[in-house]
């Protein structure tokens, strides 16, 4: 989020065919809930385009980057790595740990689609499960950074947006923005 350092999501993995929502769904999720960037593998690129049009249109910052080389971005990243997993250690006894690395440096979460190399788990400074039942990495994501932000993320001001939803008791209202 802004003023802060940033918050990278690495998309590890791509299905094409069978991802096409989820890895859409992680990245408007990660737009949504405070994340300063996206990284997808080139195989999922057809994402790119529907993940910057909702940022177009409801605004931003928010970047969406193409990669050949997932593992290399890992590899190279300078700052703390979190691991989404349901393996890991429980979000709530670690968090707190996380949110002060973070007031320091920039944070890339791993979220992935497919089985994960044990290269990631090695790598990650940690790895976190926010249950250690299956779930969706979406559920995962989502849960991860209202925790990182401590729920600021959901009063956040959108920067160049041409459209706002308006909160409705019921139905559902979307406005364009003067």
């Amino acid at each position: 989020m802004q003023d802060e350092p940033e918050v990278v999501i690495l998309r590890l993995g791509h299905r094409p065919g069978r991802d096409e929502r989820m890895t859409t769904h992680v990245g408007l999720t990660a737009r949504a809930l405070g994340a300063d960037r996206i990284i997808l593998e080139s195989a999922a690129e057809g994402r790119r385009e529907t993940i910057e049009d909702i940022t177009d249109r409801f605004g931003g910052p928010f970047e969406v980057e193409v990669t050949d080389s997932p593992l290399g971005r890992l590899r190279s990243w300078e700052g703390s790595i979190v691991h989404l997993t349901m393996y890991g250690q429980p979000v709530q006894r670690i968090e707190d740990e996380i949110r002060a690395s973070h007031r320091k440096e920039p944070l890339l979460v791993v979220v992935g689609a497919e089985k994960v190399s044990f290269e990631v788990y090695d790598r990650a400074d940690w790895n976190v499960g926010v249950t250690n039942q299956p779930h969706s990495e979406i559920a995962a994501l989502s849960v991860f950074l209202d925790r990182l932000f401590d729920g600021r993320e959901l009063d956040r001001e959108w920067k160049d947006a041409d459209k706002r939803v308006v909160p409705k008791k019921t139905g559902k209202r979307v406005e364009e923005v003067e």
